[in-house]
């Protein structure tokens, strides 16, 4: 099959399950008089009962929320949950018997990868625009106003406004990513939440009705050159545990002040920030394994995340 039969057969596909999301908000003009602006998303149903996944700036502020359903119907969804941190939210058609996305797995995206974006972009009506890239690169930090956006994925394929919240695919139709355009000055360049994020979000949402973040219970500093060499330490690079948290997940396992992180499962700990982005990737229950150093020997152990105390 050609690659042009591959990405004509993963939209015809995706098209039967991406979705517009129209919010209405109140505003006021110079006379104070009531004036409603309109925006416009997309999203994807994830499961026959008609769960849809978004982004939560497509939603926020919204006083009043519309979905047109890929048969054209227009009908009010629920919002389940939401969290700006990860730009994710979730909504509920009403009914049940709707075609979900293929999902796929985000973990082993390549760079130079072909990928397809779908979506509405300003509202049009009619089939959804699709438009055509390569993964350009891997686990990119982003920061828009009021938010940072950890581990995303960076494509060259156009995400137009009213794109956001829609689907980036692979050519076989796996969704890897959710567009964003919460960035609106990029030029050439689109940004995804990669699927695994947003689909433990959703777990969270629909088990919890919140995100809850894994809690670790360490305070850690950055291992630089500098500092490897003032207190003669083995390596130059990782988190140092400078403090736990008693009672901690980190305190339970073991780990003590003075140790290294260097790695969590597959995941190399460069710096304090990769601790916590690693971190935050997981689910509540997860059992990790933590590399790290303690004087100039190499250890390992296992720890069950746990959700963080209520008060602390």
């Amino acid at each position: 099959m050609s690659l042009q039969e591959l990405i004509v057969n993963a939209v015809k596909e995706l098209k039967n399950s991406v979705v517009t999301i129209v919010t209405t908000r109140i505003a006021y003009d110079f006379l104070l008089e009531p004036v409603p602006v309109r925006g416009v998303g997309s999203g994807f149903i994830v499961n026959k009962e008609g769960h849809i996944i978004t982004n939560y700036h497509v939603i926020a502020g919204g006083e009043i929320l519309k979905v047109i359903t890929p048969e054209g119907e227009m009908t009010e969804p629920r919002i389940l949950g939401g969290d700006p941190r990860f730009d994710v939210a979730v909504l509920d058609l009403p009914g049940s018997g709707y075609k979900p996305v293929n999902i796929g797995d985000s973990d082993n995206l390549k760079v130079g990868q072909i990928v397809v974006a779908v979506g509405y972009p300003l509202g049009l009506i009619g089939e959804p625009s699709v438009t055509i890239g390569v993964i350009s690169a891997l686990n990119r930090t982003i920061r828009a106003p009021n938010v940072t956006l950890e581990n995303v994925i960076q494509t060259d394929a156009a995400i137009n406004p009213g794109n956001s919240g829609g689907p980036l695919a692979t050519i076989d139709g796996k969704v890897i990513g959710v567009n964003t355009a919460i960035i609106p000055f990029a030029q050439g360049i689109g940004f995804a939440i990669p699927i695994n994020t947003a689909i433990r979000i959703y777990k969270d949402i629909i088990e919890y009705g919140k995100v809850i973040l894994p809690w670790l219970g360490v305070y850690v500093a950055s291992v630089t050159k500098p500092l490897a060499h003032f207190y003669a330490l083995p390596i130059e690079k990782g988190a140092l545990v400078v403090k736990l948290v008693p009672y901690s997940p980190a305190f339970k396992s073991g780990l003590k002040p003075g140790d290294i992180i260097v790695r969590i499962d597959r995941d190399e700990v460069k710096t304090a920030e990769d601790l916590s982005s690693i971190i935050r990737k997981h689910r509540i229950g997860d059992v990790v394994e933590i590399e790290f150093w303690r004087g100039r020997t190499s250890y390992k152990v296992k720890i069950e995340l746990e959700p963080p105390p209520t008060i602390f």
